[in-house]
């Protein structure tokens, strides 16, 4: 009995260095992707984050044409970055909603006089509850949306140079 209470715990923290060893060797998942990829947007009305650009509904996006949704703020550093690539989406002729998270009026209009606005609507979503509802665990988050209101792709953090004509095939695809 005497070897057991001596062993016992001997065992345990072994098992325990093993296991946080392991854990430490495995690559580390940054993102936390959507599990709405590939179903319905769900239902959500957004009242305008700016007076010149309408709100957004989970009906605009049943039109039978793609589009790009962007999950941004104006205090994200990241979507300041993003600006130029959504620029050069809107001037391929892509059509972008946004949705504002948890902003003010005033600093989404002083963010998209600062970095363009190339955004067709843009929702406002104080409590973030659209932005949970499809699975976005960030910002800036962008989903394609094919034109049945279905979440076709969705691309975690800033959108890069590199990443326009991906964003563009997967619109193609979604077409």
């Amino acid at each position: 009995m005497k070897a057991l209470r001596f062993w016992l715990p001997l065992v345990a923290l072994v098992g325990f260095l093993g296991l946080a060893g392991y854990m430490l060797t495995k690559p580390k998942d940054e993102f936390v992707e959507s599990r709405m990829v590939g179903k319905p947007l769900p239902f959500f009305t957004l009242d305008p984050a700016v007076p010149d650009r309408p709100g957004l509904a989970s009906r605009d996006f049943a039109t039978g044409k793609p589009r790009l949704l962007n999950i941004f703020a104006s205090w994200c550093v990241p979507c300041a970055a993003e600006a130029p690539q959504l620029k050069a989406l809107a001037a391929r002729g892509v059509d972008i909603a946004g949705i504002a998270i948890r902003d003010r009026p005033e600093d989404v209009a002083a963010f998209l006089a600062r970095y363009g606005n190339p955004y067709s609507a843009i929702g406002k979503d104080d409590l973030s509850e659209v932005q949970l509802a499809i699975g976005s665990s960030g910002v800036p988050e962008t989903f394609v949306i094919d034109g049945k209101g279905r979440i076709a792709y969705q691309h975690i953090g800033d959108i890069r140079a590199e990443n326009v004509s991906m964003l563009l095939k997967k619109l193609e695809e979604a077409r």
